[in-house]
This record gives structure tokens, C-alpha cells and sequence, in this order.
């Protein structure tokens, strides 16, 4: 059946409807519960990372809805951008009036989010928040296992959850070569030759964490596209194929987890697929991620359902449905919006 045309705007109220709520009661704010029916603990975990996302994908609808553009600052008729606003400052109560926390990636994924908010309202200096979790980032990255982001204020591990998140932040600061050298150490370090992904990290005494998981492709996939460079397009296109023949099913549908951290992974990585699909890495593997893309989108909203008065997307859970969860597919169908249907998958 095909996916209708107003299926990521159908989505979207879904999930705000769901899960928005004021942050610590306090008006003009915003903040994601985790769950749906929400916890019944007024001080229960926020999870500072989803939110980020949040963010990302209230963005995603503002610019899809308003024909905005990045660097535009347009109205739409969702009030998306405003509630973007009100999640912003809902964050940073929060997490008690401060903008950093003791993971780098967790600041990473926040930084991207709040440096887009500068962009959609075409702001030509970056706000005091995105130069705070800016510097943090860049103390994060170091000399100490020939280069690469530390995960968290520990100090005993590196990865690419942290690495590739700051190296989109930095290539669209205008830090290109900061950038670059995060994208030759991932691929010096967590390069798998035999799939064609990368791995998870490395510890302090060099050991690696040979995990792959979607969304660390997803970034570095969002890495290479953002410095650019027929080098880096070209890595891109490559990483598209491994993902496709790595990671999707026989159907081209992507994994999607149920809930907790799991449940946003895929969703990080169509939002990268459709950036990569739209950024000339060449018509094999631009039209190999749409195709991905709408087989994932058609899996979701085949499998959709109602809860609460209004519609939840796969998996199917026992129990709250997560925001995860939500955000996930929320981003697989905002990333088919942005990349263009093929046409083919499910219809």
C-alpha cells in the first residue's frame, strides 16, 4: 500500500501529541517523555540524548513543511519551530542550567541539533550554547590513540558515537580539517575491511570493540558527506553499498529496535542516508539509499497501529511505547521526505 504523502506530518503530530510535555512543569518549555503512558515519577530519566533528536526531527518538520531551507527562516503552519525553541530551553532546565553532560556523544548529537536551530533562524554567530558544547567537544579530541573523540569525561575510550557526530558539528562550523583528520583516524582505526563498516571503538590499551551498529554508518556516512571531496564522496557511495548489503534484510528494511538507546539507531542513520542521497555521491548509490529508505518507511507504516487516540509505528512493544521508538521512525519518513520515494518499494 502506498505510503500517503502526509505520512511524516501524521507522524510527527503523533509523536508530540504522545510525548511532549513541560519540562519540570515550568511554561514555555518543552521535554520528551520517555514513555507512553509517561512514567508515573515526576523525577524519572530523561534521557538528555533522545531529546537532542527530538529537536533534530521538530527541525526536520519545520524545514519540511515551511520549504525553508537550512539557512531560511520561513514560518510553517505546525508551530514545529517554536516548539523547537521551547525543547531547547526545556533541555537546559532540565539538566540543571547547563548545557554539557559527561558524554561526549551525548553533546555531540546536541550540538548538531541546537547548531542547526542557529541555522534554520539564520543566526551568522553560533549562540553561547553551541560554542560551549563546541569547545567541549574539541577538549574531547586529543592526541591519545592517534587522535579520534574520547566517549565520555572518563577519558578510557574512543569511538565512533563520539567521533563522527563532532565531526558533522565541526565540517558545518567551517572546521573542514578538524573534520577530515576525525574521518582518517575512524578509517585508520574502525575500519572494517571485510564488511565495509565501522567498528564501535577503542579502549585505552588499544583494544577494539569490533560492534557495528547502524548508526555509527549512519554518521560517518553524514562525516564524509559533510567535508565532501570526490575521496570522501566516493568512501560514501562505498559505505551506502556495505549498508545495504550489510545491514538491511533481503526486503532492503533496515533493523529497528523496540526501545531504549537501540531504538533511535536506525532512525540516525536515515537521516544521514538521505543527506548522502541528495549530496551527489552518484546515481548507483544515491538511488540505493531512497531504496532503503522507502522499504524501511513502508515496513513502518504497514505495521502501524493506534495507542492513546493516535497512531504508534513499529516494532510492536509490551507495554509504554518508546520514544525512541517514535523518534526512529519519525526520522525514517522525515529522511524519505527529504531524499524523494523511489516509487518501487511496497507500492
Amino acid at each position: 500500500m502506498p505510503i500517503p504523502d502526509d505520512a511524516a506530518s501524521i507522524t510527527a503530530a503523533g509523536v508530540r501529541q504522545l510525548f511532549a510535555r513541560r519540562s519540570l512543569h515550568v511554561p514555555g518549555t518543552r521535554l520528551g517523555s520517555i514513555a507512553f503512558p509517561p512514567p508515573t515519577s515526576a523525577r524519572s530519566h530523561w534521557h538528555y540524548w533522545w531529546q537532542a533528536h527530538f529537536l533534530d526531527c521538530l527541525l526536520d518538520e519545520h524545514l519540511r513543511t515551511s520549504g525553508a531551507g537550512e539557512g531560511g527562516g520561513a514560518g510553517d503552519g505546525t508551530g514545529a519551530l517554536p516548539e523547537a525553541r521551547k525543547l531547547a530551553r526545556g533541555i537546559w532546565l532540565r539538566n540543571g542550567g547547563r548545557w554539557r553532560n559527561s558524554y561526549y556523544d551525548d553533546m555531540a548529537w546536541l550540538a548538531l541539533a541546537l547548531q542547526r536551530l542557529d541555522a534554520v533562524e539564520g543566526r551568522r554567530r553560533p549562540r553561547r550554547r553551541v560554542r560551549i558544547l563546541g569547545a567541549a567537544l574539541r577538549s574531547a579530541h586529543t592526541a591519545e590513540l592517534g587522535g579520534g573523540v574520547y566517549w565520555n569525561t572518563t577519558r578510557d575510550y574512543k569511538n565512533t558515537p563520539s567521533t563522527a557526530p563532532a565531526a558533522v558539528f565541526f565540517a558545518r562550523a567551517g572546521e573542514t580539517a578538524r573534520a577530515q583528520d576525525l574521518l582518517d583516524w575512524l578509517r585508520d582505526r574502525l575500519f572494517d575491511e571485510d564488511s565495509g563498516l565501522f567498528l564501535d571503538g577503542i579502549k585505552a590499551d588499544g583494544r577494539v570493540d569490533r560492534g557495528l551498529h547502524t548508526y555509527n554508518q549512519g554518521t560517518v556516512l553524514g562525516a564524509l558527506v559533510e567535508v565532501g571531496g570526490a575521496d570522501n564522496l566516493s568512501a560514501a557511495a562505498d559505505l551506502v553499498g556495505a549498508i545495504a548489503r550489510e545491514v538491511a534484510d533481503d526486503d532492503g528494511v533496515l533493523p529497528l529496535a523496540a526501545g531504549g538507546d537501540a531504538g533511535l539507531f536506525t532512525g540516525i542513520l536515515a537521516r544521514y542516508l538521505a543527506g548522502a542521497a541528495v549530496a551527489g555521491i552518484g546515481p548507483v548509490a544515491s538511488a540505493t539509499a531512497r531504496r532503503l529508505l522507502d522499504a524501511t518507511a513502508h515496513h513502518l507504516w504497514d505495521g502501524r497501529r493506534n495507542a492513546g487516540g493516535t497512531l504508534v509505528l513499529p516494532p510492536v512493544q509490551d507495554g509504554p511505547v518508546s520514544l525512541s521508538s517514535q523518534l526512529q521512525a519519525w526520522m525514517v519518513l522525515e529522511a524519505r521526505s527529504k531524499a524523494g520515494s523511489t516509487g518501487t518499494a511496497g507500492d
